[in-house]
């Protein structure tokens, strides 16, 4: 890789690399779990959160680039830029909070909406591995290519967004599955996808206002385009056109293989 491409996804890994020294650093903090104020979304933001944006900005800043920001936290943040930094400052914050080991920050660039992704930029907090894409150039976990893997009938992996929340699709897909995990972090369930791992991601709530927004998914939207796969809603609808930013919520199936969503509809499971 070379060119423009190369020196943008070099600040973003940088940018990363701030969020993961916050957060480690702030691990033994007394106030990590802080609720310091309301989201852009409407939801409580965590001290843990803010300190990661604030980062962001701050390394932003000193790298001298003009793009925009929307983050889950700020919103929407104008920098006179004609392209998007999209931002999960710390996506799974839960997880986080409660040290179970499956929380990342989450970077893509792009202009407009989720189809507009040029690069996208995800780094395991816990486990320090760093995935990337930059449109038709392959996705990579730590500099290793990475791809989706071929879907065998009846030894499907899952992963499903469960809890109270979830749609009755979702439950049934559960039951039927024959393994199911369900971790808490959007971007990398995406991402165990993109890497082989499992088969399909599934996240679709009852109450639309609760289903994920942009920030949660951008990034991992890219790469698993990159290693060979496809997201759309819950009902197989394009979310091509899903605009960057906190307002809007959207459902999402995430596969690895184009022959799984018509072999789960057809079972009634989608």
């Amino acid at each position: 890789m070379a060119g423009p491409s190369r020196a943008e996804l070099e600040v973003m890994y940088r940018v990363s690399l701030a969020v993961h020294r916050v957060v480690r650093d702030a691990a033994t903090s007394p106030h990590r779990a802080d609720v310091v104020a309301m989201g852009a979304d409407g939801t409580p933001t965590e001290a843990l959160d803010r300190l990661a944006e604030n980062e962001i900005l701050r390394v932003l800043d000193a790298e001298g680039v003009d793009w925009d920001l929307v983050s889950e936290e700020a919103g929407r943040v104008p920098r006179g830029g004609d392209r998007t930094l999209v931002v999960d400052p710390i996506d799974g914050t839960m997880n986080a909070l409660r040290n179970f080991p499956f929380f990342a920050v989450s970077l893509a660039l792009g202009t407009e909406t989720l189809g507009g992704i040029e690069l996208g930029l995800v780094r395991d907090l816990h486990r320090g591995t760093t995935y990337w894409a930059v449109r038709d150039e392959g996705a990579y976990c730590d500099g290793r290519p990475i791809h989706t893997r071929p879907w065998v009938p009846n030894g499907e992996v899952l992963v499903v967004n469960l809890g109270h929340r979830a749609t009755e699709r979702t439950v049934r897909l559960a039951g039927q599955g024959r393994r199911i995990r369900s971790l808490g972090c959007a971007s990398l369930e995406m991402l165990l996808v993109a890497q082989g791992s499992v088969d399909a991601y599934v996240f679709e709530n009852s109450n639309e206002k609760t289903n994920l927004r942009s920030t949660d998914i951008a990034a991992a939207y890219r790469i698993l385009h990159e290693a060979g796969g496809g997201v759309t809603d819950a009902l197989h609808r394009s979310i091509d056109g899903f605009p960057l930013g906190v307002d809007q919520r959207t459902s999402v199936f995430a596969w690895g293989d184009a022959r799984l969503p018509p072999s789960l509809s057809e079972a009634g499971l989608l």
